[in-house]
Protein backbone atom coordinates (compact mmCIF):
# COMPACT_ATOMS: atom_id res chain seq x y z
CA UNK A 1 0.00 0.00 0.00
CA UNK A 2 1.18 3.41 -0.79
CA UNK A 3 1.49 5.20 2.36
CA UNK A 4 2.03 8.72 1.34
CA UNK A 5 -1.70 8.80 -0.04
CA UNK A 6 -3.62 6.96 2.70
CA UNK A 7 -6.94 5.48 1.83
CA UNK A 8 -10.19 8.48 2.68
CA UNK A 9 -11.92 7.84 5.91
CA UNK A 10 -15.10 9.36 4.34
CA UNK A 11 -17.47 7.98 3.27
CA UNK A 12 -19.60 8.93 0.04
CA UNK A 13 -21.27 11.85 2.30
CA UNK A 14 -17.71 12.82 3.30
CA UNK A 15 -15.97 16.28 2.28
CA UNK A 16 -12.99 16.27 0.67
CA UNK A 17 -10.85 19.22 2.91
CA UNK A 18 -7.83 20.86 2.10
CA UNK A 19 -6.45 23.01 5.23
CA UNK A 20 -3.54 24.92 4.06
CA UNK A 21 -1.29 26.24 6.94
CA UNK A 22 2.40 27.97 7.48
CA UNK A 23 2.68 26.11 10.47
CA UNK A 24 0.87 23.19 12.08
CA UNK A 25 1.64 21.45 15.37
CA UNK A 26 3.88 19.03 16.24
CA UNK A 27 5.87 20.02 12.99
CA UNK A 28 5.67 23.48 13.54
CA UNK A 29 4.62 26.28 16.01
CA UNK A 30 4.54 29.51 16.79
CA UNK A 31 1.42 30.18 18.43
CA UNK A 32 -2.47 29.47 17.81
CA UNK A 33 -2.17 28.64 14.65
CA UNK A 34 -0.27 25.95 14.83
CA UNK A 35 -2.48 24.43 16.96
CA UNK A 36 -5.86 24.88 15.29
CA UNK A 37 -3.85 24.16 11.94
CA UNK A 38 -3.49 19.92 12.60
CA UNK A 39 -6.62 19.99 15.59
CA UNK A 40 -9.27 20.90 12.89
CA UNK A 41 -8.35 18.26 9.80
CA UNK A 42 -7.87 15.77 12.59
CA UNK A 43 -11.62 16.21 14.35
CA UNK A 44 -12.61 16.14 10.74
CA UNK A 45 -11.22 12.93 9.87
CA UNK A 46 -12.54 11.59 12.97
CA UNK A 47 -16.24 12.87 11.78
CA UNK A 48 -15.89 10.91 8.82
CA UNK A 49 -13.97 13.12 6.13
CA UNK A 50 -10.87 13.25 4.08
CA UNK A 51 -9.08 15.89 5.32
CA UNK A 52 -5.50 17.33 5.07
CA UNK A 53 -2.93 19.04 5.80
CA UNK A 54 -0.71 21.34 3.22
CA UNK A 55 2.49 23.51 4.27
CA UNK A 56 5.79 24.55 3.75
CA UNK A 57 8.26 22.11 3.85
CA UNK A 58 10.73 23.69 7.02
CA UNK A 59 13.31 20.99 7.85
CA UNK A 60 12.04 20.27 11.10
CA UNK A 61 8.65 19.15 9.85
CA UNK A 62 10.14 17.04 6.94
CA UNK A 63 12.09 15.42 9.88
CA UNK A 64 8.81 14.75 11.42
CA UNK A 65 6.69 13.94 8.95
CA UNK A 66 5.93 9.92 9.17
CA UNK A 67 6.19 7.99 5.96
CA UNK A 68 7.28 10.52 3.65
CA UNK A 69 7.41 10.25 0.02
CA UNK A 70 8.50 12.12 -2.82
CA UNK A 71 5.41 12.93 -5.25
CA UNK A 72 6.16 14.88 -7.55
CA UNK A 73 8.11 17.93 -8.98
CA UNK A 74 6.66 21.58 -9.65
CA UNK A 75 8.22 23.98 -12.10
CA UNK A 76 7.04 27.15 -11.44
CA UNK A 77 7.73 30.61 -12.91
CA UNK A 78 10.38 33.42 -11.18
CA UNK A 79 10.86 30.28 -8.46
CA UNK A 80 14.39 29.35 -7.99
CA UNK A 81 15.03 25.94 -8.31
CA UNK A 82 12.66 23.16 -8.17
CA UNK A 83 9.33 22.98 -6.00
CA UNK A 84 8.78 19.01 -4.70
CA UNK A 85 6.06 18.34 -3.03
CA UNK A 86 5.89 15.65 -0.78
CA UNK A 87 3.53 13.14 1.36
CA UNK A 88 3.35 11.56 4.16
CA UNK A 89 1.62 11.50 7.68
CA UNK A 90 1.50 13.61 10.57
CA UNK A 91 3.57 12.30 13.83
CA UNK A 92 0.75 11.34 16.20
CA UNK A 93 -1.71 10.76 13.77
CA UNK A 94 -3.12 9.67 10.42
CA UNK A 95 -3.46 12.61 8.94
CA UNK A 96 -1.87 13.08 5.49
CA UNK A 97 0.19 16.06 5.03
CA UNK A 98 1.53 17.57 1.76
CA UNK A 99 5.12 19.35 1.95
CA UNK A 100 6.19 21.96 -0.03
CA UNK A 101 9.99 21.49 -0.49
CA UNK A 102 11.48 24.83 -2.01
CA UNK A 103 15.25 24.45 0.26
CA UNK A 104 15.96 28.50 -1.56
CA UNK A 105 12.81 29.28 0.58
CA UNK A 106 12.16 27.63 3.34
CA UNK A 107 15.06 25.88 4.06
CA UNK A 108 16.54 28.18 6.78
CA UNK A 109 17.09 28.74 10.55
CA UNK A 110 14.75 30.88 12.85
CA UNK A 111 10.94 30.59 12.94
CA UNK A 112 8.42 30.78 9.77
CA UNK A 113 8.72 33.92 9.26
CA UNK A 114 11.37 35.40 11.18
CA UNK A 115 15.30 34.86 11.41
CA UNK A 116 16.74 34.68 14.17
CA UNK A 117 17.65 38.17 15.52
CA UNK A 118 13.86 38.19 14.98
CA UNK A 119 13.47 40.38 11.91
CA UNK A 120 10.99 39.80 9.22
CA UNK A 121 12.49 37.79 6.30
CA UNK A 122 12.84 40.05 3.60
CA UNK A 123 11.96 37.34 0.83
CA UNK A 124 8.59 36.54 2.88
CA UNK A 125 6.06 37.93 -0.17
CA UNK A 126 7.96 35.46 -2.72
CA UNK A 127 8.33 32.58 -0.01
CA UNK A 128 4.58 32.69 0.71
CA UNK A 129 3.52 33.48 -3.15
CA UNK A 130 5.31 30.46 -4.08
CA UNK A 131 3.74 28.62 -1.23
CA UNK A 132 0.11 29.94 -2.56
CA UNK A 133 0.76 28.97 -5.55
CA UNK A 134 1.19 25.48 -4.97
CA UNK A 135 -1.73 25.40 -2.55
CA UNK A 136 -3.86 26.85 -5.94
CA UNK A 137 -2.37 23.69 -7.68
CA UNK A 138 -3.16 21.34 -5.25
CA UNK A 139 -6.86 22.55 -4.87
CA UNK A 140 -7.23 21.96 -8.86
CA UNK A 141 -5.94 18.33 -8.11
CA UNK A 142 -2.48 17.49 -9.34
CA UNK A 143 -2.66 14.06 -11.78
CA UNK A 144 0.11 12.13 -9.67
CA UNK A 145 -2.02 12.21 -6.51
CA UNK A 146 -5.37 11.13 -7.69
CA UNK A 147 -7.02 13.26 -5.39
CA UNK A 148 -8.91 17.00 -5.59
CA UNK A 149 -10.33 18.36 -2.51
CA UNK A 150 -13.96 19.80 -2.46
CA UNK A 151 -13.04 22.67 -0.21
CA UNK A 152 -10.11 24.80 0.13
CA UNK A 153 -9.44 25.93 3.92
CA UNK A 154 -6.92 28.86 4.19
CA UNK A 155 -5.72 30.37 6.86
CA UNK A 156 -4.21 34.12 7.58
CA UNK A 157 -1.98 35.73 4.96
CA UNK A 158 0.11 33.76 4.08
CA UNK A 159 -2.47 31.74 2.63
CA UNK A 160 -4.61 34.91 1.39
CA UNK A 161 -3.27 34.88 -2.16
CA UNK A 162 -4.35 30.95 -2.77
CA UNK A 163 -8.23 32.45 -2.91
CA UNK A 164 -7.28 35.02 -5.63
CA UNK A 165 -4.85 32.90 -7.59
CA UNK A 166 -8.33 30.45 -7.85
CA UNK A 167 -10.77 33.36 -8.88
CA UNK A 168 -10.87 32.71 -12.04
CA UNK A 169 -10.77 28.88 -12.50
CA UNK A 170 -14.56 27.69 -12.83
CA UNK A 171 -13.91 24.31 -11.52
CA UNK A 172 -11.97 25.50 -8.43
CA UNK A 173 -13.25 24.07 -4.79
CA UNK A 174 -15.34 26.18 -2.76
CA UNK A 175 -12.74 28.19 -0.86
CA UNK A 176 -12.74 28.99 3.28
CA UNK A 177 -10.46 31.69 4.80
CA UNK A 178 -9.75 32.09 8.19
CA UNK A 179 -8.65 35.20 10.04
CA UNK A 180 -6.98 34.19 13.02
CA UNK A 181 -5.58 37.74 13.85
CA UNK A 182 -6.25 40.45 11.46
CA UNK A 183 -3.05 42.94 13.04
CA UNK A 184 -1.15 40.66 10.85
CA UNK A 185 -2.02 41.36 7.01
CA UNK A 186 1.21 40.26 5.05
CA UNK A 187 1.58 43.98 3.53
CA UNK A 188 3.77 45.14 1.48
CA UNK A 189 4.66 48.20 -0.93
CA UNK A 190 3.67 48.65 -4.66
CA UNK A 191 7.27 47.47 -5.67
CA UNK A 192 6.68 44.51 -4.03
CA UNK A 193 3.81 43.63 -6.26
CA UNK A 194 4.77 44.33 -9.29
CA UNK A 195 8.38 42.52 -8.27
CA UNK A 196 6.24 39.80 -7.78
CA UNK A 197 4.60 39.19 -11.47
CA UNK A 198 0.83 39.10 -10.19
CA UNK A 199 -2.17 40.05 -12.49
CA UNK A 200 -2.21 43.50 -12.96
CA UNK A 201 -5.74 43.27 -12.38
CA UNK A 202 -5.32 42.15 -8.67
CA UNK A 203 -3.87 45.77 -7.71
CA UNK A 204 -7.22 47.54 -7.13
CA UNK A 205 -9.40 48.27 -4.59
CA UNK A 206 -11.51 45.34 -5.09
CA UNK A 207 -8.37 43.32 -5.11
CA UNK A 208 -5.36 43.26 -3.56
CA UNK A 209 -4.57 46.83 -2.85
CA UNK A 210 -4.88 48.41 0.19
CA UNK A 211 -4.11 52.40 1.00
CA UNK A 212 -1.93 52.03 -1.95
CA UNK A 213 0.43 48.94 -0.79
CA UNK A 214 -0.55 45.33 -1.45
CA UNK A 215 -2.35 43.14 1.47
CA UNK A 216 -1.92 39.31 1.13
CA UNK A 217 -4.89 38.87 3.85
CA UNK A 218 -7.45 40.92 1.54
CA UNK A 219 -6.76 38.57 -1.09
CA UNK A 220 -8.25 35.95 1.26
CA UNK A 221 -10.99 37.91 2.34
CA UNK A 222 -11.98 39.44 -1.48
CA UNK A 223 -11.47 35.98 -2.89
CA UNK A 224 -13.29 33.42 -0.94
CA UNK A 225 -16.68 32.24 -0.72
CA UNK A 226 -17.18 32.41 3.21
CA UNK A 227 -14.92 33.55 5.56
CA UNK A 228 -14.57 33.31 9.56
CA UNK A 229 -12.88 34.20 12.39
CA UNK A 230 -12.07 32.48 15.67
CA UNK A 231 -14.53 33.83 18.03
CA UNK A 232 -18.51 35.11 17.52
CA UNK A 233 -17.10 37.50 19.97
CA UNK A 234 -13.86 39.42 17.48
CA UNK A 235 -16.45 38.73 14.56
CA UNK A 236 -18.35 41.33 16.13
CA UNK A 237 -14.95 43.21 17.28
CA UNK A 238 -13.48 43.47 13.48
CA UNK A 239 -15.90 44.78 12.06
CA UNK A 240 -15.85 48.08 14.00
CA UNK A 241 -13.48 50.95 13.40
CA UNK A 242 -11.20 50.28 16.90
CA UNK A 243 -10.72 46.07 16.07
CA UNK A 244 -10.87 46.17 12.12
CA UNK A 245 -7.35 47.51 11.12
CA UNK A 246 -9.03 49.46 8.56
CA UNK A 247 -10.64 46.27 7.02
CA UNK A 248 -13.43 46.67 8.92
CA UNK A 249 -15.41 48.30 6.37
CA UNK A 250 -14.51 45.29 3.65
CA UNK A 251 -15.55 43.04 6.72
CA UNK A 252 -19.33 44.59 7.12
CA UNK A 253 -19.84 44.41 3.23
CA UNK A 254 -19.21 40.32 3.41
CA UNK A 255 -22.58 40.18 5.54
CA UNK A 256 -24.18 36.69 6.03
CA UNK A 257 -20.43 35.42 4.05
CA UNK A 258 -18.68 35.85 7.05
CA UNK A 259 -18.90 34.45 10.81
CA UNK A 260 -17.41 34.10 14.05
CA UNK A 261 -16.59 30.14 14.46
CA UNK A 262 -15.18 29.69 18.14
CA UNK A 263 -11.73 27.41 18.54
CA UNK A 264 -11.86 24.19 20.05
CA UNK A 265 -8.43 22.26 21.76
CA UNK A 266 -7.22 18.94 21.43
CA UNK A 267 -8.39 17.43 23.99
CA UNK A 268 -5.40 14.02 23.20
CA UNK A 269 -3.04 17.03 23.80
CA UNK A 270 -4.41 19.09 26.82
CA UNK A 271 -5.76 16.75 29.00
CA UNK A 272 -4.74 16.58 32.48
CA UNK A 273 -5.47 13.16 33.63
CA UNK A 274 -2.90 11.77 30.66
CA UNK A 275 -0.38 14.58 29.96
CA UNK A 276 3.37 12.95 29.99
CA UNK A 277 4.59 16.63 30.71
CA UNK A 278 3.02 16.40 33.99
CA UNK A 279 4.67 14.68 37.03
CA UNK A 280 1.27 14.23 38.60
CA UNK A 281 -1.75 13.41 36.71
CA UNK A 282 -5.69 14.55 37.47
CA UNK A 283 -9.03 15.06 36.92
CA UNK A 284 -12.52 16.99 38.59
CA UNK A 285 -12.30 13.88 40.56
CA UNK A 286 -9.51 14.15 41.56
CA UNK A 287 -8.26 18.05 42.19
CA UNK A 288 -5.89 17.40 45.31
CA UNK A 289 -3.37 15.91 42.76
CA UNK A 290 -2.78 19.34 41.41
CA UNK A 291 -0.90 20.06 44.11
CA UNK A 292 2.14 17.83 43.08
CA UNK A 293 2.36 19.85 39.82
CA UNK A 294 2.62 23.28 41.58
CA UNK A 295 5.40 21.78 43.64
CA UNK A 296 7.33 20.82 40.70
CA UNK A 297 6.37 24.03 38.94
CA UNK A 298 8.02 25.79 42.09
CA UNK A 299 11.17 23.88 41.86
CA UNK A 300 11.66 23.95 38.32
CA UNK A 301 10.93 27.88 37.71
CA UNK A 302 13.67 28.11 40.93
CA UNK A 303 10.87 29.93 43.33
CA UNK A 304 10.85 28.84 47.03
CA UNK A 305 8.39 25.86 47.62
CA UNK A 306 5.82 27.56 49.52
CA UNK A 307 1.89 25.54 49.29
CA UNK A 308 0.11 28.24 50.19
CA UNK A 309 1.40 30.64 47.73
CA UNK A 310 -0.97 32.21 45.22
CA UNK A 311 0.82 31.05 42.14
CA UNK A 312 -0.01 33.33 38.82
CA UNK A 313 1.25 32.00 35.21
CA UNK A 314 1.61 33.54 31.77
CA UNK A 315 2.15 31.83 28.42
CA UNK A 316 2.08 34.04 25.44
CA UNK A 317 4.36 35.97 23.15
CA UNK A 318 5.83 39.00 24.91
CA UNK A 319 3.82 41.81 22.81
CA UNK A 320 2.07 44.64 24.01
CA UNK A 321 -1.26 43.06 21.90
CA UNK A 322 -1.35 40.39 24.78
CA UNK A 323 -1.12 42.72 27.72
CA UNK A 324 2.56 41.87 28.86
CA UNK A 325 3.30 45.41 30.02
CA UNK A 326 -0.02 45.44 32.23
CA UNK A 327 1.40 42.64 34.02
CA UNK A 328 5.10 44.39 34.23
CA UNK A 329 2.51 47.19 35.63
CA UNK A 330 1.31 45.67 37.95
CA UNK A 331 4.39 43.81 39.56
CA UNK A 332 4.86 46.36 42.53
CA UNK A 333 1.81 45.35 43.90
CA UNK A 334 1.73 41.54 43.32
CA UNK A 335 5.48 41.42 45.25
CA UNK A 336 3.81 43.43 47.91
CA UNK A 337 1.12 41.16 48.52
CA UNK A 338 3.65 39.37 50.22
CA UNK A 339 2.89 35.49 49.16
CA UNK A 340 2.13 36.25 45.55
CA UNK A 341 4.82 34.55 42.78
CA UNK A 342 4.35 34.72 39.17
CA UNK A 343 5.93 32.21 36.58
CA UNK A 344 6.17 33.56 33.20
CA UNK A 345 6.92 31.65 29.67
CA UNK A 346 7.31 33.35 26.45
CA UNK A 347 9.26 35.41 24.04
CA UNK A 348 9.22 38.27 21.45
CA UNK A 349 9.48 42.51 22.33
CA UNK A 350 12.94 42.72 24.04
CA UNK A 351 12.37 45.68 25.74
CA UNK A 352 9.53 43.63 27.52
CA UNK A 353 11.66 40.29 27.77
CA UNK A 354 14.60 42.33 29.65
CA UNK A 355 12.02 44.44 31.79
CA UNK A 356 10.39 40.63 33.16
CA UNK A 357 14.08 39.76 33.45
CA UNK A 358 15.13 42.32 35.10
CA UNK A 359 11.84 41.94 37.71
CA UNK A 360 12.91 38.49 37.97
CA UNK A 361 16.27 39.20 39.04
CA UNK A 362 15.37 41.76 41.64
CA UNK A 363 12.24 39.34 43.34
CA UNK A 364 14.11 35.61 42.48
CA UNK A 365 11.57 34.40 45.20
CA UNK A 366 8.45 36.17 43.48
CA UNK A 367 9.03 36.31 39.79
CA UNK A 368 10.51 33.61 37.40
CA UNK A 369 10.71 34.36 33.57
CA UNK A 370 11.43 31.58 31.02
CA UNK A 371 12.47 33.43 27.78
CA UNK A 372 11.77 31.41 24.74
CA UNK A 373 9.00 28.60 24.47
CA UNK A 374 8.87 24.91 25.46
CA UNK A 375 5.94 22.92 25.40
CA UNK A 376 6.41 20.71 28.04
CA UNK A 377 7.17 24.26 30.62
CA UNK A 378 3.83 25.32 29.22
CA UNK A 379 1.70 22.48 30.13
CA UNK A 380 3.48 22.49 33.46
CA UNK A 381 2.49 26.25 34.00
CA UNK A 382 -1.05 25.02 32.88
CA UNK A 383 -1.31 22.92 35.68
CA UNK A 384 0.86 24.39 38.61
CA UNK A 385 -0.67 27.44 38.77
CA UNK A 386 -3.23 28.33 40.55
CA UNK A 387 -4.58 31.32 38.33
CA UNK A 388 -3.72 32.08 34.55
CA UNK A 389 -2.95 35.74 33.47
CA UNK A 390 -4.27 36.71 30.07
CA UNK A 391 -5.10 40.18 30.20
CA UNK A 392 -4.51 40.68 26.19
CA UNK A 393 -5.66 43.85 24.47
CA UNK A 394 -7.63 42.10 21.85
CA UNK A 395 -7.71 38.11 20.93
CA UNK A 396 -9.46 37.11 18.49
CA UNK A 397 -9.96 33.35 20.38
CA UNK A 398 -7.10 32.21 22.64
CA UNK A 399 -6.40 28.89 23.61
CA UNK A 400 -4.74 29.36 26.64
CA UNK A 401 -7.87 30.31 28.82
CA UNK A 402 -9.22 27.18 27.24
CA UNK A 403 -6.19 25.24 28.53
CA UNK A 404 -6.37 26.93 31.76
CA UNK A 405 -9.84 25.70 32.16
CA UNK A 406 -8.96 22.69 31.01
CA UNK A 407 -6.03 22.22 33.88
CA UNK A 408 -8.30 24.29 36.94
CA UNK A 409 -5.88 27.11 36.67
CA UNK A 410 -9.05 29.93 37.26
CA UNK A 411 -8.32 32.56 33.76
CA UNK A 412 -8.37 36.38 34.82
CA UNK A 413 -8.95 37.85 31.51
CA UNK A 414 -9.96 40.63 29.47
CA UNK A 415 -13.33 41.27 28.34
CA UNK A 416 -12.56 40.96 24.61
CA UNK A 417 -12.75 38.63 21.86
CA UNK A 418 -12.65 34.85 22.22
CA UNK A 419 -11.61 35.09 26.19
CA UNK A 420 -15.16 36.61 26.82
CA UNK A 421 -16.77 33.85 24.68
CA UNK A 422 -15.32 31.20 26.97
CA UNK A 423 -15.05 32.66 30.61
CA UNK A 424 -17.86 33.12 32.16
CA UNK A 425 -17.31 36.37 34.96
CA UNK A 426 -17.00 35.47 38.92
CA UNK A 427 -19.70 37.79 39.84
CA UNK A 428 -22.22 36.93 42.86
CA UNK A 429 -24.89 35.88 40.48
CA UNK A 430 -22.68 33.68 38.54
CA UNK A 431 -21.17 32.10 41.70
CA UNK A 432 -24.72 31.73 43.35
CA UNK A 433 -25.66 30.00 40.07
CA UNK A 434 -22.24 27.56 39.96
CA UNK A 435 -21.52 28.84 36.48
CA UNK A 436 -18.78 31.17 37.02
CA UNK A 437 -15.10 30.11 35.40
CA UNK A 438 -12.87 32.87 36.00
CA UNK A 439 -12.97 36.73 36.69
CA UNK A 440 -12.64 39.54 33.64
CA UNK A 441 -12.08 42.99 33.85
CA UNK A 442 -13.23 45.66 31.31
CA UNK A 443 -10.59 48.20 31.20
CA UNK A 444 -7.04 47.46 29.68
CA UNK A 445 -4.80 49.19 31.99
CA UNK A 446 -2.95 48.31 35.16
CA UNK A 447 -5.85 48.97 37.93
CA UNK A 448 -8.43 46.98 35.35
CA UNK A 449 -6.17 43.90 35.54
CA UNK A 450 -5.24 44.58 39.26
CA UNK A 451 -8.66 44.95 40.68
CA UNK A 452 -9.24 41.40 38.89
CA UNK A 453 -6.17 40.00 40.48
CA UNK A 454 -7.77 41.04 43.91
CA UNK A 455 -11.04 39.97 42.92
CA UNK A 456 -9.22 36.58 42.60
CA UNK A 457 -7.13 36.45 45.79
CA UNK A 458 -10.68 37.20 47.85
CA UNK A 459 -12.53 34.23 46.43
CA UNK A 460 -9.32 32.13 47.21
CA UNK A 461 -8.47 32.99 50.68
CA UNK A 462 -12.00 33.85 51.54
CA UNK A 463 -14.50 31.48 50.19
CA UNK A 464 -12.46 28.27 49.27
CA UNK A 465 -15.46 26.28 48.76
CA UNK A 466 -16.46 28.70 46.18
CA UNK A 467 -13.15 28.55 44.82
CA UNK A 468 -13.33 24.99 44.57
CA UNK A 469 -16.33 25.09 42.47
CA UNK A 470 -15.27 27.58 40.14
CA UNK A 471 -12.49 25.66 39.25
CA UNK A 472 -14.73 22.20 38.51
CA UNK A 473 -16.66 24.13 37.01
CA UNK A 474 -14.71 25.46 34.15
CA UNK A 475 -13.43 21.88 34.45
CA UNK A 476 -16.29 20.30 32.99
CA UNK A 477 -16.52 22.21 29.98
CA UNK A 478 -17.15 20.88 27.09
CA UNK A 479 -14.06 22.94 24.83
CA UNK A 480 -12.99 19.86 22.22
CA UNK A 481 -12.65 20.30 18.71
CA UNK A 482 -15.84 18.35 17.84
CA UNK A 483 -18.12 20.98 18.42
CA UNK A 484 -16.37 23.92 16.35
CA UNK A 485 -15.54 20.81 13.65
CA UNK A 486 -19.20 20.72 13.32
CA UNK A 487 -19.76 24.56 12.52
CA UNK A 488 -17.26 24.38 10.16
CA UNK A 489 -18.80 21.16 8.14
CA UNK A 490 -22.14 23.97 8.47
CA UNK A 491 -19.72 26.52 6.72
CA UNK A 492 -18.16 24.39 4.36
CA UNK A 493 -21.76 23.04 3.16
CA UNK A 494 -22.71 26.85 2.78
CA UNK A 495 -19.63 27.32 0.92
CA UNK A 496 -19.84 24.29 -1.48
CA UNK A 497 -23.75 25.66 -2.26
CA UNK A 498 -22.91 29.12 -2.91
CA UNK A 499 -20.37 27.63 -5.08
CA UNK A 500 -22.66 25.06 -7.33
CA UNK A 501 -24.83 28.24 -7.54
CA UNK A 502 -22.44 30.37 -8.76
CA UNK A 503 -21.65 27.93 -11.61
CA UNK A 504 -25.56 27.27 -12.44
CA UNK A 505 -25.82 30.96 -12.91
CA UNK A 506 -22.78 31.04 -15.04
CA UNK A 507 -23.70 28.22 -17.40
CA UNK A 508 -27.32 29.16 -17.93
Amino acid sequence: MDHSEPSPVAGPAGYRVLTASSEAHPLVKTGGLGDVAASLPMALRELGHDARLVLPGYPGAKKQVRELKHLMDLRIPAVVGTVHLYGGLLPDHDLPVYLVDAPAYFCREGNPYTDVSGRDWGDNPERFLLFCRVIAHLAMGLPPLDWRPQVLHCNDWQTGLAPALLRDHEERPATIFTIHNLAYQGLFDRATFDRLHLPAALWSVSGLEFHHRMSFIKGGIVFSDRVNTVSPRYADEVRTQRFGCGLDGLLRQLGGRFRGILNGIDYRVWNPADDPALPQSYDSEHLDLKGENKRTLQRRFGLPRDEEAFVLGHVGRLVEQKGVDLIIAILPRLVAAGRVQLVIQGAGDRALERQLQDAAAAHPERVSVFVGYDEPRAHLIEAGCDAFLMPSRFEPCGLNQMYSLRYGSVPIVHNTGGLADTVVDASDAALSAGTATGFLFNDPNPDGLWYAVEQALRLHDERPQQWRQLVLAGMRQDLSWQSSARHYLELYAEAIASREGLLQVATA
